[in-house]
């Protein structure tokens, strides 16, 4: 099934319901620094509409080898990014209690359209697709306003490592 995209913009502009702070993340994930790459999760609807945000640390270790004098996030951490903020943003109320992980099953139509660099700002509007143990999103992030990347994202809820 080919997922139509759409801008996910204009969530960026949509009323807050709640907002999940780094703390309230990390008891719903197992990401923790220097790999925890979400400091917010506004939710707009729970469910379905979500932004992550990222205050991107000019001192994050990546960027002395991503790259000496001109450093850049990873393209591959601003989409981990994007999964931390969907798994975060769904996993309190998709796994009722039951100590689960999300895991990465696939990511679709990747796209990378702008640079994401140190004291940036990381807004990630995502929408749920599908939701349950097989679960799809689709996301974007945003600097400034403007789109750097796009990707569809699916999971699977595994056993918790911890367990």
């Amino acid at each position: 099934m080919e997922v139509k995209t759409v801008s996910l913009k204009d969530f960026l502009t949509l009323p807050v319901t709640e907002v999940y702070d780094k703390e309230d993340i990390k008891s719903h994930i197992p990401h923790r620094e220097p790999f925890l790459f979400v400091d917010e999760i506004r939710i707009l609807e729970k469910n379905n509409k979500y932004i992550g945000v990222y205050h991107v640390n000019p001192d994050d270790n990546f960027f002395k080898g991503h790259f000496p004098g001109h450093p850049v996030m990873p393209g591959v951490l601003v989409i981990e990014s994007m999964a931390q903020a969907c798994g975060g943003a769904v996993m309190h109320d998709l796994c009722k209690g039951k100590k689960m992980v999300p895991l990465f099953l696939s990511i679709e139509q990747a796209k990378f359209r702008g640079m994401v660099c140190p004291g940036d700002v990381l807004e990630m509007p995502i929408q749920i697709l599908r939701l349950g143990r097989i679960s799809k999103a689709y996301s974007e992030a945003y600097v400034n306003g403007k789109l750097c990347t796009q990707a569809t994202l699916n999971f699977i809820l595994g056993d918790s490592p911890n367990d």
